[in-house]
């Protein structure tokens, strides 16, 4: 069995804040979610975090994990010693990886897992080769570059730190050599905490096979401790997402400033202009024209849709219809096929018919709306009395003319026509043209009196 243990516990210091560090977002997604997602596309079967800083929003973050909590922070090697209550009796390999890693690739995981049983190891690390490896454990290896251990680089010799292959963080162990050497690790260091590099040591001095698994992409192996490193992970995950939908056969004009989220899927031959924002489980079809300046976010725009200077979001657009410029679609609101959704319209959790219509300056909250309507300038349906929401039905083939309020609840029936001005309050019969507004009265001369005398 392929099991992995998160060390998710700490709380992030140097990133000042007072969310736990994991949580923090690259691409609107908590990094520990990222991780969680790779460890799951390499075929992980069962999943532990150990946690401790505000343990309940961790745990909110994520779901199908399990949480084991931490009660003191006092080093790795005691973290990862909380799952032994957990993964104690379970035979096969576990991976040990922090939380705040999200640019290590699935690949990468599941290539570890591979080398470590293929050479039979109890444990192996994934190693980097760095130009400057301040602030990283290095890597001991006997003559036939098998792993002694990892030294911290506050308790290396000068001569341990010229070493230049770090310890990244990421181990893959056979479970019951690792709690066995867990137990016998002690506290006697600069820190004064349990270092689960250790472990390592331990294992080689009692024989046990020790290997270390050195990737060629650094870069993936990075933590986020601070605010420049989050903005820079987003940075390469930004790029990386990008690069992949460009050789989708996806055109992205400014790589530099659109946003793809992780669970984004997109269809070939789709145009994303500058300054937009795709986020969530957002699923875009082909020939789709997204931008400039869009945010569409858990959403679905289907084939030959055209989104302009929007925002979308938990919402569903049809093929072939055009939604914008500063349109917000918003709460399950869906629009059908062949629509023209203009500026400055918002719908809230309606459902507007295909091949209907609302050119400009008009909400629709809580409607049906149905097909080959039109929804007149500034035009609303009143759906919130101070205290409930009410629904508007609108059926097929209305016309609402410029300027009407339709207060709910109030349906209004197939083929009418409702007059420009008017405020409805009452069901509109099929066919029927309903006018509600005060009759227009001309007084004759009367602006005369109204212009200042002349002196």
């Amino acid at each position: 069995m392929r099991t992995a243990i998160i060390l998710a516990a700490g709380k992030g210091t140097r990133m000042r804040s007072n969310q736990p560090k994991v949580v923090h977002a690259i691409l609107q997604k908590p990094m520990l979610a990222h991780v969680v997602d790779h460890l799951r596309e390499a075929q992980v079967e069962r999943i532990i975090a150990i946690v401790g800083h505000e343990a309940d929003k961790v745990k909110e973050c994520v779901t199908g994990v399990e949480f084991v909590y931490q009660n003191e922070q006092l080093g790795t090697g005691h973290a990862v010693l909380q799952a032994e209550q957990l993964l104690g009796d379970v035979d096969g390999n576990t991976m040990v990886i922090c939380g705040d890693t999200p640019l290590i690739y699935a690949e990468t995981i599941e290539n570890i897992f591979n080398y470590h049983e293929a050479q039979r190891a109890k444990a192996t690390i994934l190693t980097a080769q760095v130009d400057n490896p301040t602030g990283y454990g290095r890597i001991i290896r006997d003559q036939t570059e098998h792993v002694l251990g990892s030294v911290e680089e506050k308790d290396a010799s000068p001569q341990e730190r010229l070493i230049q292959e770090i310890n990244t963080g990421t181990y893959c162990f056979a479970i019951k050599e690792l709690f066995w050497a867990l137990n016998q690790v002690t506290n006697d260091n600069a820190q004064g905490e349990y270092y689960l590099p250790d472990v390592l040591k331990i294992l080689a001095d009692a024989d046990y096979p020790v290997r270390g698994y050195k990737t060629n992409d650094f870069e993936q192996t990075l933590g986020i401790n601070d605010r420049v490193a989050l903005a820079n992970a987003e940075r390469i995950m930004r790029e990386r997402i990008n690069t992949f939908w460009m050789r989708e056969g996806v055109t992205i004009i400014n790589p530099d400033s659109t946003y793809i989220g992780s669970d984004v899927k997109i269809g070939s031959d789709t145009i994303i202009y500058p300054n937009t924002h795709i986020y969530g489980k957002s699923v875009i079809g082909s020939d789709v024209v997204i931008g400039p300046d869009c945010y569409i976010h858990e959403s679905t725009i289907a084939d030959y849709a055209y989104v302009h200077q929007s925002v979308i979001h938990d919402s569903s657009v049809g093929s072939h219809t055009s939604v914008g410029p500063y349109a917000h679609l918003r709460n399950n609101t869906a629009v059908g096929e062949h629509v023209r959704v203009g500026n400055f319209v918002e719908m809230k959790n309606t459902q507007f018919g295909s091949h209907s219509g609302s050119a400009h300056l008009a909400y629709l909250g809580d409607a049906e709306v149905g097909e080959r309507v039109n929804i007149g300038c500034g035009s609303i349906t009143v759906n919130y009395d101070g205290e409930k929401k009410h629904k508007t039905i609108i059926d097929d083939d209305v016309f609402v003319g410029c300027n009407s309020n339709l207060i709910a609840p109030i349906t209004i029936g197939a083929g009418a026509y409702i007059a420009a001005g008017s405020t409805l309050t009452d069901d509109v019969p099929d066919d029927a043209l309903a006018i509600a507004r005060e009759r227009q009265t001309n007084k004759l001369g009367y602006a005369e009196k109204l212009k200042p005398k002349k002196k």
